[in-house]
Order: structure tokens, then C-alpha cells, then sequence
């Protein structure tokens, strides 16, 4: 039965706890000391949550019952009322509950346990220098294009344009959650793509960080697609091979029994030899379930004739909020290895540059040599695979030395 103002002052307290229920998730808590506060019991993303709406008689039942309807409405567009309310708390003033900066912030908080650290400093900090003193107490549903370009420009004044394609990434992603949460019709981001120059690239991002590592690994066994990207996924920065060697790579190259793999270096024509880990054999072993049958290790989503998208890899990596622009990319598992293998693990660079099929000239004049230093690559691969699981489960964290420190 509903609660009413007349049945709440006769509730006396208990020597513990106990709840009065209201209807639609509203409750009272009375504490043994007498205290009587407002809590709502919901589920979002299949967990029971609780949200706080103050004491009573502070709170009127009215009033209690206006603030289980405003968390109603959040959850039927597919919020969480507590992390809107975080949101609005970190805009540290009165903003409208739809303005830029509180559903960015809204945004940020959902992702935010799904990427590393150093990347969710970064935004943040981008979007709370760059973005929020310019449009953040607009409404967002209100926001134009023009609006926006005018944020990013004066970004770009600074001579830090790679900042302002990132600022621009950045808004784009709030205005599209905003439209799914129901907050805004439309991205108008969309409308500035060309606006900025074109920044000028350097080398492949990469993740050489061994914490942050671990942080991508863990994101990995919790991707969400397909089981054929997963494994190629996985396999990324155990294998460190060239990306579209990767993903084109057939069936019978592969000698499971022996853990090798055996292809040709589109790009320098030679033959290469990958030794492979336990942990890679396994992954290609439950893959081999599932593709077999099939020429490519990795075919294609439309057609088991074709071999995996080359920007499958890049897709996934986004999709788990990773910028292929300035973290990491398919290609930057490469750099990861030679880094880390050479800056912490202390493996020489001619075995290192060897694995990675590079051509290094020796006394002898010869380039490269797919068996040169052979058993140190395969002891160095099971050792770089052990480490990888050791960052997983972050059960070890050495820092770079050396001039990459």
C-alpha cells in the first residue's frame, strides 16, 4: 500500500534497519536512531542499483516521489540515474540536466571503466580545457555545427590541430550518446567532417605502457563482437606480425602440432617463421573449430571465401573506445613488442628485429634470415605470450628504463 505523509510520522524506529515501501521502487529507510531516507531500489544493465533522494521530512513524500519519476524517465531512455547524477555533481554549478557538459560527463562515466587510465585522463582533461568553457552549459539538443567548429578552431589557433581532430572525436561521441539516451535529435559533428585540415601522421600509434597493456588485454577478453575478431584480437600482440599478414593468413600455413607458422612477407618476398606460444595454439586450435573448413584463419563476416576486413581490427579497437588515431592500432601491437621485449624484458634487438621480419644486415651482408636466432625466438615468444598474461591479470608491472623510459 502507497505510502501517505500520516503513515510516515507514526513509523517509529527498530534496533536495526528496516524499509517501508512506497510503490514504483520508493522506499523509506529508518535507521535506529530514527532517521527516515529516501531510496529508490532499480535495475540497470542487469544489476539491482540503489539511488539516495535525501531524508525525510527535508523530502516531502511529494517531492520523493517527483525524484522516482525524473529516474524513471532517465531509465526508460536508457540512462542510469546515478551516473547522471554524478555527472551533474562534477559540473560543479547549476547547469540545465541536458546541457553539453553534464550528459558529456554522463558519457564519460558510463565508458570510463572500459578504457585505460592514461586515455580517460587525457579526455577529460581535453574536454574540460578545450570544450565545456565554450559550449558545456548550452543545451545540447540546441548546439550547432557552426557552434562547434568554432570550438575546434580555436583549438587548431593554438597550432595543436591533432587536438582539435581528437576535441572533435570527442563531441562527436557525446552528441551520438546524447541521441540515443534520447537528449538530441542529431549529430552535428557529422557536418564538419573536412573542416579541419588534415593532420599530418607520424608513426602507428601504440600502447607501450605495460600497466595500460594490461588494461588493452583485459578490454580484449571483454570485446563484445564476433568470435573470429576476438581471436584476431587476441592473437595481435602475441604474434605482432604485420596486420594484413594477420588477417589473410591461411590454414595451411599452420602446423599446430609443431606451434609454427609459416607465410611469405608481401612486403620484403621472403619467407617468414612465427614460433607459436602455447596460449597461441590453443586460441588457433578452438578457432580452427569454427574456420577450419575454410582457406583464411580469419574470413570474412559475408563470405568464408574472403579474408577478414583489413579494418576489422581498427573497428574493434574503437568500438572498445581505443582511438586508432592517437593510442593504438593493428599495426601498433608492433611497437608494443619491440618495446617492451627489448626496454623491460631485456631481449637483444637483432633477435627482436629478426621476429619482426625486418631486414637487418649482418657481418655476412646477408638482410634477413627466417632461421637466424630461431631458438631464442621461440623461447623469447613463449616468454613475451607468459608476459602478456602476467600484465592480464595484472599480477606484474615493471617500468620502462632506458632511453624509452
Amino acid at each position: 500500500m502507497p505510502l501517505s505523509d500520516t503513515a510516515i510520522r507514526k513509523i517509529k524506529p527498530t534496533g536495526k534497519p528496516r524499509k517501508v515501501a512506497d510503490e514504483k521502487g520508493l522506499f523509506l529507510l529508518v535507521t535506529p536512531p530514527g532517521g527516515k531516507l529516501w531510496r529508490m531500489k532499480y535495475r540497470f544493465a542487469g544489476k539491482e542499483k540503489l539511488i539516495s533522494f535525501g531524508a525525510y521530512p527535508d523530502v516531502p513524500l511529494v517531492r520523493a516521489r517527483a525524484k522516482r519519476d525524473e529516474a524513471r524517465k532517465l531509465l526508460a531512455d536508457g540512462v542510469d540515474p546515478a551516473d547522471n547524477r554524478k555527472a551533474q555533481k562534477a559540473a560543479k554549478m547549476d547547469r540545465a540536466a541536458n546541457s553539453f557538459e553534464v550528459i558529456a560527463r554522463e558519457w564519460f562515466e558510463a565508458r570510463k571503466p572500459n578504457w585505460a587510465p592514461s586515455h580517460s585522463t587525457r579526455l577529460i582533461k581535453r574536454l574540460e580545457n578545450d570544450v565545456f568553457p565554450w559550449i558545456g552549459g548550452r543545451p545540447i539538443a540546441e548546439i550547432t555545427a557552426p557552434e562547434v567548429l568554432a570550438v575546434m578552431r580555436r583549438i587548431e589557433g593554438r597550432g595543436t590541430l591533432d587536438t582539435a581532430h581528437r576535441a572533435h572525436q570527442d563531441c562527436g561521441q557525446v552528441f551520438r550518446y546524447a541521441v540515443a539516451t534520447g537528449r538530441a535529435e542529431r549529430d552535428p559533428t557529422g557536418d564538419l567532417r573536412g573542416a579541419l585540415p588534415t593532420a599530418t601522421g607520424g608513426h602507428f600509434a601504440s600502447i607501450t605502457d605495460p600497466a595500460s597493456v594490461g588494461e588493452l588485454l583485459r578490454a580484449i577478453d571483454g570485446f563484445k563482437g564476433t568470435f573470429i575478431v576476438q581471436c584476431a584480437l587476441k592473437l595481435a600482440p602475441m604474434l605482432f606480425v604485420r596486420p594484413g599478414e594477420l588477417r589473410q593468413a591461411r590454414w595451411q600455413e599452420f602446423d599446430l602440432d609443431k606451434a609454427e607458422w609459416k607465410y611469405l612477407v608481401t612486403k620484403t618476398k621472403t619467407e617468414h617463421f612465427v614460433p607459436l606460444a602455447s596460449q597461441a595454439v590453443a586460441i588457433l586450435r578452438e578457432l580452427h573449430a569454427l574456420s577450419g573448413h575454410t582457406e583464411f584463419v580469419f574470413p570474412g563476416a559475408r563470405s568464408n571465401g574472403r579474408a577478414m576486413s583489413d579494418a576489422a581490427v581498427n573497428a574493434a579497437l574503437r568500438r572498445m573506445d581505443y582511438d586508432t588515431r592517437t593510442e593504438i592500432t593493428g599495426h601498433g601491437f608492433r611497437a608494443m613488442a619491440r618495446t617492451i621485449l627489448h626496454e623491460v624484458l631485456d631481449i637483444a634487438p637483432e633477435v627482436i628485429e629478426h621476429q619482426l621480419a625486418h631486414k637487418v644486415p649482418d657481418a655476412l651482408g646477408s638482410a634477413y634470415n627466417r632461421t637466424k636466432f630461431l631458438p631464442a625466438r621461440e623461447a623469447m615468444m613463449q616468454q613475451w605470450a607468459d608476459y602478456l598474461d602476467k600484465l592480464k591479470a595484472g599480477a606484474e608491472v615493471i617500468q620502462l628504463h632506458g632511453h624509452a623510459a
